[in-house]
């Protein structure tokens, strides 16, 4: 048995990237340090991931660590958390990606140039339909293998809501009269939606998933031909913000809404002490780990305009891609052939707690109920990849940081518009 070792590069941190995908732990053993993304490296195949938590590293280490086994092929693999982007540009401009790099959420818009067409592989054959049109464009190019599905909606304490009656809500009128009942019910002792507003990103999270409901899914309220070419009117953003500011003065938002950090959500789930959050990924069974008392349920996004479908948000979440000037794309290429078999992908699934994206591999996820009480929920693709120009998120997230901070609604709209209009210049 060939004795080798996964490298693994900086896994320090958590990814602003992957939004709700989970927290970065401490360094891991073979770890420099440095966490820097490694590009071409003679004889070794490079990998870049952007999984965060101690739980999906693990998985893929895991499989990497067997894959080498069997395939004699050394992997040098790095998880750079949130260095991951900046990093990768560099790489870009270098023209010198990893072998493999997970494309997370960019496949087309960002790296589509970078990657190799991996249409004429196996997997490609089992791919789930909902997927197919994510990362495939009008010509057929397939330009990542999706290893798991984003299915992210709203997060909330199953036994907070059955103490106080609530249904769960599908509508966002329903949405904050549960967060009101909690508010009165609970005397105050149960915060009705906690919001990790200290990192930045969780804000970012929650605005980027009500614009789809808001501008997209209503056929009566589609702005994304306007958004598209850039002459949507962003006056009808404010009601967004009209709406935080609301949760905010109604005190149904935490009173440190803007200092609380995303590594403290598993612990106050855990303690009862917030019914609802915009989140996803690992806070379920992190959660359960602190207090095995506590079921965390999971809910689609819900609806703005009446008459509307609630639907999850999300997509591809890690992928692995093929840099198109590799040269160990066979080697790439057999890496991407044995993450996909039926049991690997299933690991995968089961690791990342998401469904995985090909059609036969049943996982048992934490939210595998909720997901199937849903069966059908239409999945959307976050609405900044596809009608905003990048670095949007960033702007989402500091415009309603200011909001809160004590700005106003129209504030907040024109500096949208602003950023909105620079960085489509760009």
């Amino acid at each position: 048995m060939k004795n080798s070792m996964v490298k693994l590069i900086g896994v320090v941190g958590m990814s602003a990237l992957l939004a709700a995908c989970g927290s970065g732990g401490a360094e891991s053993e073979g770890s420099n340090g440095e966490g820097e993304v490694t590009g071409a490296q003679e004889g070794k195949l490079t990998v870049a991931m952007t999984a965060s938590s101690e739980g999906e590293r693990n998985t893929f280490e895991e499989l990497i660590a067997e894959f080498e086994e069997e395939s004699d092929i050394d992997v040098e693999a790095s998880f750079p958390a949130g260095g991951y982007e900046d990093q990768m540009r560099v790489q870009m401009a270098a023209n010198d990606l990893p072998d493999v790099f997970d494309t997370h959420g960019w496949s087309q818009l960002r790296y589509g140039e970078y990657v190799m067409d991996q249409r004429d592989m196996d997997w490609v054959d089992k791919l789930k339909p909902e997927m197919k049109d994510i990362v495939t464009d009008e010509d057929g190019k397939v330009y990542t293998y999706p290893v798991n599905m984003a299915q992210d909606g709203v997060i909330y304490n199953k036994k907070v809501l059955d103490e106080y009656g609530i249904e769960v809500p599908q509508t966002w009128d329903e949405f904050v009269a549960a967060l009101k009942t909690v508010r009165d019910e609970s005397g105050g002792q149960v915060t009705p939606l906690w919001i990790a507003g200290g990192d930045g990103f969780p804000l970012g999270q929650m605005v980027d998933q009500m614009l789809t409901p808001m501008f997209a899914t209503d056929e009566d309220h589609d702005y994304t031909e306007e958004l598209l070419d850039g002459s949507f009117d962003w006056s009808r953003y404010e009601w967004l913000p009209e709406q935080l500011l609301m949760l905010q003065e109604e005190n149904l938002l935490n009173q440190d809404v803007l200092t609380a950090k995303y590594a403290q959500s598993a612990e106050i789930m855990a303690g009862e002490q917030a019914a609802f959050m915009f989140s996803g990924g690992s806070i379920g069974p992190d959660t359960t780990q602190v207090n095995p008392e506590v079921e965390i349920g999971l809910m689609p996004t819900p609806t703005v305009h009446e008459g509307d479908e609630p639907v999850w948000i999300g997509g591809e979440r890690f992928t692995l891609a093929i840099f198109k000037d590799s040269q160990m794309k066979e080697e790439a290429k057999q890496f991407i052939e044995f993450m996909a078999e039926p049991d690997h992908a299933q690991q995968i699934a089961e690791g990342t707690n998401l469904a995985s994206a090909l059609e036969g591999v049943e996982a048992d996820t934490y939210f595998s109920e909720d997901l199937k009480k849903y069966e059908g929920t239409e999945i959307v693709s976050y609405f900044d990849r596809v009608y905003l120009p990048g670095g949007m998120w960033d702007v989402m997230a500091t415009t309603t940081e200011e909001l809160l901070a004590g700005g106003t609604p129209e504030q907040a709209a024109k500096t949208m518009e602003s950023e909105y209009n620079r960085l489509r210049e760009e």
